[in-house]
């Protein structure tokens, strides 16, 4: 069975964010991820990661004004020298949080640019952080999210991820493959994991319709924990879901799937 880690920007938000760490290890979870660490300190977080014996997973670069409605700037030419930094900030955080893995959001596609520069900026971009990460000993990944959450999101599809790594070029970029994003986009999801499984480092996991916890919707979780392990996954599952009602009530898909 799958590693699972708790995703804190959407798990037990009833309490405030540092003592989501505790919660999070009193349900199982062994790991843990989220969006940001950057309102906290490294030593607060580290504090509570030592303190709950959990792995910190997964967090992202730096995305530019989250509450403003970016949502990556990672495409955005104007905004090249901010990514940069952004990628400095994240290194710093991961080499004292233990993270062995930083997701890229594409962002919104800007309005102005053509889409050859746009294109040409996320990949250098890419270029770079996997380069920095990659000399620090984490992993980068890229999240392809779906169109009807994000409107205008770059990163759509796991062809279109496939075509932008191998544009990039570098053995330290991963996908980062969202079940509940691409059933939404393409579905095919057990194949399409299958296939590109040496390619991808990181998967996540919410229900569809109402992105709510496994088995409230029509993806048959039991199968696909079960075909990750038939085609040796190795790496962590985020539950990046919003409980149907309240998180604790929501749990119980770790016992009903098998997954604890």
């Amino acid at each position: 069975m799958p590693r699972f880690a708790a995703n804190l920007s959407m798990l037990f938000t009833e309490q405030d964010f540092l003592a989501r760490f505790k919660a999070a290890a009193d349900a199982g979870f062994t790991g843990v991820e989220y969006l940001f660490p950057y309102d906290y300190s490294s030593a607060e977080i580290k504090q509570q990661l030592d303190a709950n014996g959990l792995t910190q997973v997964l967090f992202n670069l730096p995305a530019g004004d989250w509450a403003k409605g970016d949502r990556g700037i990672a495409c955005d030419p104007a905004r090249v020298e901010e990514f940069r930094a952004g990628v400095d900030l994240a290194i710093a955080y991961a080499k004292v949080l233990g993270n062995t893995q930083v997701n890229c959001l594409a962002g919104i596609r800007p309005q102005g640019p053509d889409c050859a520069t746009v294109k040409k900026t996320f990949i250098d971009n890419l270029k770079f952080a996997a380069e920095k990460l990659q000399a620090e000993g984490i992993k980068l990944v890229m999240e392809m999210i779906n169109t009807r959450d994000i409107p205008g999101f770059y990163l759509n599809t796991t062809q279109q991820a496939l075509e932008i790594q191998d544009a990039v070029g570098s053995s330290n970029l991963f996908l980062q493959y969202d079940i509940y994003h691409m059933q939404i986009m393409e579905g095919d999801l057990a194949r399409t994991m299958e296939t590109h499984l040496s390619r991808i480092n990181h998967i996540q996991l919410a229900d569809n319709p109402g992105r709510h916890e496994p088995g409230t919707g029509e993806i048959n979780y039991r199968f696909l924990f079960e075909h990750l392990d038939r085609i040796g996954y190795q790496g962590w599952v985020g539950a990046e879901y919003k409980p149907l009602t309240t998180t604790e009530a929501g749990l119980v898909w770790l016992k009903t799937h098998n997954a604890l």
